[in-house]
């Protein structure tokens, strides 16, 4: 579970209590009291906790830097910073805030009678009833109620503008936090500790029983009936630093008495700065028949606090009484005041969208959601496509291929016919060929007495023959032998010593 801060706004003091829970243990890890203007932590002076702050510059929190020891003793930086030496350790913008308020921050109304229906309805009511509250300024959408012990309704309202909330957002600026710290509920100090108190003290339904806290500068006075709230007097404006006898609360608690219509008072309860013996003696000697007595604060563990912060413990009952009440709330044990203005959980939003804003948001997600369905339908279709494509693509290569091979054997076939043409031309030529040298072979076989020396085909006359003979009637012979055969010339050529015939012999070439 987160930390939960509880930052307790009361007048220039300001109070933090780090508080964590684990399983069924609460234990209270950190304490601190700061002043705003004049003291620094743990009741040092501005210039002592600068000077503290100096000496251990090198704590850092949250991304903060020592950049503020640089400024001047009365800036507000030296509050942020004496904080952050305080809560050192602590990460704050992932931690939990529930900040504390009183008077003048919380405006307190009784309404002689129970409230019912929405804010605004009771906040009209009020109004029209009363004319002093529409001078005050105060948030009119903030609002809570806690029933008395009379039955009437004691309603609380914020202020407009709220000191504490502009002190977390520049606690956040001075560590570099782009968003202000989370703030999960806003308290009453007064109907916290109320709660509080009912839980720790047995009362009977009839006591009517004091709370008196004392603060540094302010303190409250509150009153109850049995185990539920009777009245809340003014807050005094006297505390542990400007209180010199403790004769003005005995005469202030006997003025708010008979404001709250109590005639007497069974028990007395002091808890906040000054608890010491000489308080409570002196409560014994002006309420000689009163119980009086200190809170006890077992149900925290609060081991972990320095040793100054044990000893006087006391002084965080509030901060310690709104942790027990935040988890309670938590666990669904009990439903107190929650007083977070709208406009700040507007703030902490993620999306800060008005109902139409979410009505937008809404549509554009379902715009969104279609779309991408529709998107992811044609991604499909056209993947289904693609796949078809590259099939049709592989097809195609393999038809391409196939009509390739067809192609090369058209050619081969064609080349074959046109080969074969040309060797049956060839063939007819030979075998004309072979008959007309037959007849030449088997002439030439008879009468051994003349040769060939050379055979030309000449375009003009056709076949041309030359060679010799040894007998010029072989040569007549041979051309009446062969058809179509013309002797052009016969000349006297002896070859050595014997007689011979050159002849030239033309015949037609045979188709």
């Amino acid at each position: 579970m987160k930390p939960i801060i509880c930052t307790y706004c009361e007048g220039n003091d300001t109070k933090f209590g780090v508080f964590v829970k684990e399983k069924d243990r609460i234990r209270f890890i950190r304490a601190a009291s700061v002043d705003v203007y004049t003291t620094g932590a743990k009741g040092h002076s501005a210039v002592d906790a600068l000077q503290m702050l100096d000496e251990d510059a090198n704590i850092q929190l949250d991304g903060s830097d020592s950049g503020f020891l640089t400024e001047e003793p009365d800036t507000p930086s030296v509050f942020e910073g004496v904080v952050n030496s305080e809560l050192a350790g602590i990460k704050l913008q992932s931690s939990n805030f529930v900040t504390i308020l009183t008077e003048p921050s919380v405006y307190y109304h009784v309404v002689s009678k129970k409230t019912t229906g929405n804010a605004s309805s009771v906040t009209q009511e009020i109004l029209s009833e009363n004319g002093d509250l529409k001078e005050k300024k105060i948030d009119r959408d903030t609002y809570g109620k806690v029933e008395l012990a009379d039955g009437s309704t004691l309603t609380v309202y914020l202020r407009q503008d709220i000191p504490c909330f502009r002190m977390l957002n520049k606690l956040a600026d001075f560590n570099r936090q782009t968003r202000s710290y989370k703030i999960v509920s806003v308290k009453s100090a007064e109907v916290s500790l109320v709660n509080f108190v009912a839980k720790k003290k047995k009362f009977f339904p009839d006591d009517y029983s004091l709370i008196v806290y004392i603060g540094k500068e302010y303190s409250k006075l509150i009153f109850m009936q049995g185990r539920k709230l009777k009245h809340i007097g003014s807050t005094l404006d006297v505390g542990t630093v400007n209180l010199h006898s403790y004769d003005v609360y005995f005469s202030k608690i006997l003025l708010e008495m008979e404001n709250g219509g109590i005639p007497t008072l069974d028990n007395i309860i002091v808890c906040g700065e000054d608890v010491t013996e000489n308080l409570i003696l002196s409560f014994y000697g002006t309420f000689p028949e009163t119980n009086v007595s200190r809170l006890d604060y077992d149900d925290v563990d609060f081991s972990e606090l320095h040793d100054e912060n044990r000893s006087n413990i006391s002084s965080f009952t509030i901060p310690i009484a709104v942790a027990l009440e935040y988890f309670e709330e938590i666990n669904k044990q009990y439903l107190g005041l929650n007083l977070l203005p709208a406009y700040i959980r507007e703030e902490q939003k993620r999306f800060q969208f008005a109902w139409h804003g979410f009505v937008v948001l809404i549509a554009l997600f379902a715009a969104a959601a279609l779309f991408t369905y529709f998107g992811l339908q044609y991604n499909r279709e056209m993947s289904s496509l693609n796949k078809e494509i590259t099939i049709q693509k592989e097809q195609k290569e393999k038809n391409l291929k196939i009509l390739s091979e067809i192609d090369n054997l058209s050619r081969r076939i064609n080349d074959f016919d046109q080969t074969q043409s040309i060797l049956d031309s060839v063939t007819r030529g030979t075998e004309v060929w072979g008959n007309f040298l037959g007849k030449v072979s088997n002439y030439a076989a008879t009468k051994k007495n003349f040769w060939f020396r050379s055979l030309v085909i000449d375009e003009t006359v056709g076949a041309k023959v030359e060679g010799h003979s040894l007998s010029k009637t072989v040569l007549t012979d041979l051309t009446a032998h062969l058809d179509s055969a013309l002797l052009k010339s016969v000349n006297y050529d002896p070859i050595k010593d014997k007689d011979a015939y050159r002849y030239v012999l033309n015949f037609k070439v045979p188709k």
